[in-house]
């Protein structure tokens, strides 16, 4: 019998290995195609079989898809970001397979056109430019009023997110975007935007159903790396209502509805503002908190839709999880780390994950990439998850020497 395969275009270190263990579970062989497959440490470590294969270019990626069908029965296409994902629908058509509608999620992953959407829809959003050049970032600026946000109009991971406060600060950041240090996969195009200030929260999504909110919190301005992330947040059944009923009015107006999507929220003074909307699954341990909070596993429901199969996203129970990030607190040589298998042991220690060996140079810019580990637990409420998780992280140690500065 023909084997039955998932392809999958590219990864991440984030959600990626999910989608292979759960595509292993449902019985699927899992083929990653990428530019680089070497880069993905977990496809050796669960023996995941990888081609290369330019991802930008759809031709050849229709060629070895067509060729692998020779082999096997392709049973769907997919990826666990959204870089790829508005190519992952592209094949998906041109193979006449279950996938997300290609133009919805390049206007989506487009954060100027996601705007201008959002805003015709009447959707809460902050109030935003568009700039190419430093001149129209000042004046963009100069518009709104400081701080802004200033950020890539295509980008994730808060990769060149910052709150500029200040001129010299929109300058400063101007000049790193534009001036060679951020990698551009196209002509540059900054969005500016008005800061909204508030709780964060995230919602997660399924098709056209809200399966969970949760609430997160980062480090310090003016950067956005992820610190902690609960599920469920702490709101009221009103609060979550008008949460659901913005994010249902994002899918109408950016045409999602179809597989995942993750929504960020802040709660401002006069309620929920639409920050982003990302057409995949959160990333930073997003779908094992819905899981331990409730019993869905979003990557596998995902992977049903993917290979034509009914989703079940009924909720087995209602717990609190939270995550937090490990994150050093300044440049240099990560002399050692140690301390995961004691903070493991922790009764309601559901993860820990290290991502750096001793001896890795560290280099903070201020966005989730920096991340160096994290912990996840989870408990029948809020106070004793967030006991439980802040026992673990007491237990890893890590320490780093600062560089050597010239002339030392």
């Amino acid at each position: 019998m023909t084997r039955r395969a998932l392809i999958l275009l590219e990864g991440s270190r984030y959600n990626s290995p999910l989608y292979v263990q759960a595509a292993q579970r449902l019985g699927l062989h899992p083929i990653t195609l990428s530019a680089d497959p070497a880069q993905y440490d977990y496809l050796a470590a669960e023996c995941v079989e990888a081609m290369r294969v330019n991802t930008d270019d759809l031709d050849a990626l229709i060629y070895e898809c067509s060729q692998l069908r020779a082999t096997y029965d392709i049973a769907g296409i997919t990826c666990a970001g959204d870089a790829f994902s508005a190519t992952v629908g592209k094949l998906c058509r041109h193979f006449d397979l279950p996938g997300p509608n290609p133009t919805s999620i390049e206007q989506c992953c487009d954060k100027f056109t996601q705007r201008q959407l959002l805003a015709e829809a009447g959707v809460p959003i902050p109030a935003y430019r568009l700039a190419t050049n430093a001149a129209e970032v000042d004046s963009a600026a100069a518009e709104i009023g400081l701080p802004v946000i200033v950020k890539p109009a295509v980008g994730s991971g808060s990769v060149g997110v910052r709150l500029c406060r200040t001129i010299d600060e929109l300058a400063e950041h101007t000049t790193f975007l534009l001036g060679g240090e951020h990698i551009w996969r196209s002509s540059p195009r900054i969005l500016v935007e008005a800061y909204a200030q508030g709780p964060y929260y995230t919602a997660d999504i399924m098709g056209d159903e809200v399966i969970a909110i949760s609430g997160g919190q980062f480090g310090p301005p003016p950067h956005f790396a992820y610190r902690e992330f609960y599920c469920p947040a702490a709101l009221t059944d009103d609060e979550q209502e008008r949460i659901a009923d913005i994010s249902l009015s994002c899918l109408r107006a950016l045409g999602l509805g179809w597989g995942p999507t993750g929504i960020e929220f802040r709660w401002t003074h006069s309620g929920p503002v639409v920050i982003e909307v990302n057409p995949r699954l959160a990333g930073a341990t997003g779908p094992q908190l819905v899981q331990l909070a409730y019993g869905i596993d979003l990557v596998t429901e995902h992977i049903k839709l993917v290979i034509g199969d009914e989703c079940d996203l009924r909720s087995r129970h209602s717990h609190t999880a939270a995550v937090r990030f490990l994150v050093a607190d300044s440049d240099g040589n990560l002399d050692r780390i140690a301390g995961g298998s004691r903070a493991a042991a922790v009764l309601g220690v559901a993860e820990v994950k290290l991502y750096v060996e001793p001896s890795t140079p560290i280099v903070r810019k201020g966005d989730f990439p920096e991340c160096i580990g994290y912990v996840i637990a989870a408990s029948p409420s809020l106070a004793q998850t967030e006991a439980i998780l802040h026992r673990a992280v007491d237990l890893i140690d890590f320490s780093i020497t600062p560089f050597e500065t010239v002339g030392e």
